[in-house]
């Protein structure tokens, strides 16, 4: 595998956010950025037509990704900035066009309200199908909000970095998706809050008609082994400030509400079944409401 970070560019405001993103991820990290324009073959009706041929396609999907590099090396003129395009179905070349990256980042949509953010179907096919770690921003992210307020309450991008927030599942820990979270905190030289979410088990309800409470011993057991699965990476990264947050209820509300104060969101893609390879229930509440740009890892 390469080092770079490979985004999918269309020239939509989201996309543009997404490479912006990944330019500043790319500087952390000391790698190129690939932009990577995905076009479908043209109809023969539109390459008859006079003013919409194929060479006038070509032309101005060619121009989207030339603009797009150039503004970007002046905006982070540390940062190799490379462009290829890729003929074929958006969400397949997208997958494969990352093979050879450590990272993809897609653009979201912002909806209006409370309604969240819009991950069409070729980013969640993306999602789905990805080898790679995929990053979604949502248009209109910037640098600042990445960042904790100046000391006049001021957004400002040379502040310190918001806490990367890491989605923890104690019943299956994944190492990837927590070293992951890690080296993502250790480069932004921030804290990492971990957050569980668990509800009580069904007996609950026959504890209480028996006169016994075992709330308080289930939160005992959660919190202890949030604290086990990290032990491990708490060794490796000493330098990272470690919250654990294990709360009552449901595991998507607890991370969407800690992505309002987060820089980034991490979080793990449901495995493979027997009908293919799906997105989980948590995984897609956060990738559609949460605020902050959120990497979805593949586990093992």
């Amino acid at each position: 595998m390469d080092r770079m970070i490979t985004v999918g560019l269309d020239g939509s405001p989201e996309s543009r956010a997404a490479a912006e993103w990944a330019a500043r991820e790319a500087a952390l990290r000391q790698v190129p950025v690939r932009l990577l324009h995905v076009w479908q073959p043209v109809p023969e009706p539109v390459v008859q037509a006079p003013l919409l041929g194929a060479e006038t396609l070509q032309h101005w999907t060619e121009r989207i990704s030339r603009e797009a590099a150039e503004g970007l090396r002046r905006r982070h003129p540390g940062v190799e900035v490379t462009i290829e395009q890729r003929a074929g179905t958006s969400a397949d070349a997208l997958v494969d066009g990352a093979r050879d990256a450590e990272l993809l980042v897609l653009g979201s949509r912002a909806l209006s309200g409370l309604a969240g953010f819009l991950v069409g179907s070729v980013g969640q096919s993306v999602v789905a199908h990805a080898e790679v770690p995929v990053v979604l921003v949502r248009a209109g992210e910037q640098a600042a909000d990445e960042h904790i307020m100046d000391p006049a309450g001021i957004p400002s991008a040379a502040t310190g970095f918001r806490p990367v927030v890491l989605g923890l599942d104690t019943d299956s820990p994944d190492e990837t998706v927590i070293t992951f979270a890690f080296e993502e905190a250790r480069r932004r030289r921030t804290a990492l809050t971990v957050v569980q979410g668990w509800n009580l088990p069904p007996y609950y309800v026959y504890s209480l008609a028996a006169g016994v409470d075992p709330r308080e011993d289930a939160v005992r057991e959660q919190a202890a082994a949030v604290t086990e699965a990290l032990l491990p990476w708490r060794g490796k990264y000493p330098d990272v400030e470690v919250t654990e947050r294990s709360r009552l209820g449901s595991p998507a509300d607890h991370l969407i509400d800690a992505a309002r104060d987060a820089s980034l969101v991490v979080g793990r893609r449901i495995r493979r079944n027997p009908f293919g390879v799906h997105i989980g229930a948590v995984a897609h509440a956060v990738m559609h409401h949460a605020t902050a740009p959120v990497a979805v890892v593949a586990h093992r």
